[in-house]
């Protein structure tokens, strides 16, 4: 398996880097979760990391590697959305597009 050197940013990882295993595309996952065991023997805490650009290269605008900056929410991916799929279902309070108060 390939690997990739990749910084982590923010969070308790912030200024290390590791070495990420890359996909059959050259691209490291999209995002990155590191368990840390709780010293009282709970349930592992999950630090969350997002991929980013590192850069971006001049002429083309194509992403120059990647970097993980820390996402303290640790919320979860939308998951995958293909062309085909519904649009992702509103918030309660948000109307839809046409309805009129009156």
């Amino acid at each position: 398996m390939k690997s990739e050197d990749t910084p982590f940013e923010g969070g308790p990882m912030d200024g290390r880097v590791l070495a990420v295993l890359v996909g059959p595309t050259g691209n490291p996952p999209k995002t990155y979760r590191i368990p840390v065991p709780d010293p009282a023997g709970g349930p592992p805490t999950v630090l969350v990391y997002r991929r980013e650009p590192r850069g971006h290269s001049k002429r083309l605008g194509l992403p120059q590697g990647w970097k993980y900056t820390f996402d303290p929410e640790g919320r979860r991916g939308t998951g995958r959305r293909w062309p085909w799929s519904r649009p992702a279902p509103r918030k309660a309070d948000e109307g839809k597009p046409g309805d009129t108060d009156g």
